[in-house]
């Protein structure tokens, strides 16, 4: 009597802006781990000629879009990026779009040990909480305002609101079954993700 396949366990990656997560799921997918990104399908559902488009032009006025009818990302963060109503207002939009479409592209994922879901803004969405297991990549708040200030060349003021409208540190690490410390060098980092990847590969197991 046969029987149906267990699903590819899931495995939500999550940190602070800046952190590294990029630079960790680019490893994993380096060790041939399926990677599922969910701030390249937070652009794709509001692509032009998406229903997710339409609906940010409805709330917040044609001025959102660009004279192509892209989106102007410059011009609707000028109306979120300070009012935490709007931004609410956005996020109902995008957030249940992007779960779909997220979940959609891991139903699609080659078979794997595990797959990785990289969601930036797992802990202040509470999206994706049947994720099989939560790893935080961490960073002290100090090194994140280095690093995002090196990386976007933003003042210290716009660090200050970047930061506030994200989850505290201990808030995500207290959500954490794994957390990857990124104070090191590029050589460093990859070397704690290899051990990661190894751990992962024991906790899940083999798949039948």
């Amino acid at each position: 009597m046969s029987t149906a396949a267990k699903p590819m366990p899931m495995v939500a990656l999550t940190g602070g802006i800046a952190s590294g997560k990029t630079a960790v799921s680019d490893r994993l997918a380096a060790l041939g781990i399926p990677v599922v990104d969910t701030d390249l399908i937070a652009r794709d559902v509001v692509a032009p000629g998406t229903p997710g488009l339409a609906a940010v032009e409805t709330a917040f006025g044609p001025a959102v879009l660009r004279p192509d009818g892209a989106l102007d990302r410059k011009a609707l963060g000028s109306k979120v990026f300070q009012n935490a109503a709007a931004r609410e207002r956005l996020e109902g939009i995008l957030h249940p779009l992007i779960e779909a479409e997220a979940r959609v592209r891991v139903r699609r994922l080659p078979a794997a040990p595990y797959c990785v879901l990289v969601v930036p803004l797992l802990v202040e969405s509470g999206l994706f909480a049947d994720a099989d297991l939560v790893v935080v990549v961490d960073v002290p708040e100090t090194l994140q305002r280095q690093r995002l200030a090196a990386r976007d060349g933003v003042d210290d003021l716009t660090v200050d609101r970047i930061l506030a409208a994200q989850a505290k540190r201990e808030v995500r690490l207290a959500r954490a079954d794994r957390v990857i410390e990124n104070t090191g060098s590029p050589a460093d980092l990859k070397d704690r993700v290899d051990r990661l990847h190894a751990d992962l590969l024991e906790h899940f197991g083999p798949r039948p």
